[in-house]
């Protein structure tokens, strides 16, 4: 079984106080302590979002660690680094430069040997663009572009679609002009859980936020929300 938890937003860097989506996470995983890779590199590996992560997941039920590529990675067996991970979780930042730094490292290609084996992928924001076909990105200018991702989910991606003021618009006009496929918008504090590139859940860390459907139909621009279901506000799972 495949698996990748796409986050719009939310999670313990935006949520410190909420760590509902990423108790969710956890809870995929088939053991109940599982080894958690954070993968910082569209942030540049900056060690205040490194240290926020072990200080929230160290309070969580699982084996926290970190996998930088600044200045080097921390072994020469990459592969086998992230083949003992449960989870490869990777954070927001600069989606175009995480991915021409993985494909320097060759890290690609091992992340998608170690999804197919059945490592489970997530992250928020760049952490959910990349993982896509296409995907909607603040990383070569202010305007928002489109860009290729690693091509693990087929269609487009638009992470913060209303936490920013123009994602939306420029997520729509995209689509209508070819520019991007149909594919999907989340908004903060909501995520996307995908079994065998298949839509499986969608689930929120708050009240109203939701995921959506973008595409067109007979020449027209549809948005079909995806409800999503609120976690649990005391143990934080569904």
């Amino acid at each position: 079984m495949r698996q990748i938890i796409t986050l719009g937003g939310g999670g313990f860097s935006m949520e410190p106080e909420n760590l509902a989506l990423d108790r969710y996470i956890l809870s995929q995983c088939a053991t109940n302590r599982p080894n958690v890779c954070f993968v910082p590199t569209a942030s540049g590996d900056s060690e205040r979002y490194v240290a926020n992560f072990h200080r929230a997941f160290s309070t969580l039920s699982c084996i926290p660690t970190t996998l930088n590529l600044f200045p080097m990675p921390p072994t020469r067996d990459l592969e086998g680094f992230v083949r003992s991970q449960d989870v490869i979780y990777v954070g927001g930042g600069s989606t175009r430069n995480l991915i021409a730094l993985w494909k320097e490292w060759h890290l690609d290609e091992i992340i998608k040997k170690a999804y197919q084996s059945g490592v489970i992928l997530a992250g928020i924001s760049a952490g959910m663009n990349c993982w896509f076909e296409q995907y909607l990105t603040d990383s070569i200018s202010p305007e928002l572009d489109p860009m290729f991702g690693l091509g693990l989910i087929g269609g487009s991606a638009c992470p913060h679609y209303r936490g920013e003021t123009m994602r939306k618009p420029r997520f729509r006009a995209l689509i209508e002009s070819g520019d991007l496929k149909a594919g999907v918008a989340a908004d903060d504090s909501c995520g996307i859980h995908w079994i065998d590139e298949q839509i499986r859940a969608v689930v929120a860390s708050k009240v109203d936020a939701q995921a959506y459907a973008c595409g067109m139909n007979q020449g027209a621009f549809v948005e079909s929300v995806l409800p999503a279901r609120l976690l649990d506000p005391e143990n934080r799972t569904v």
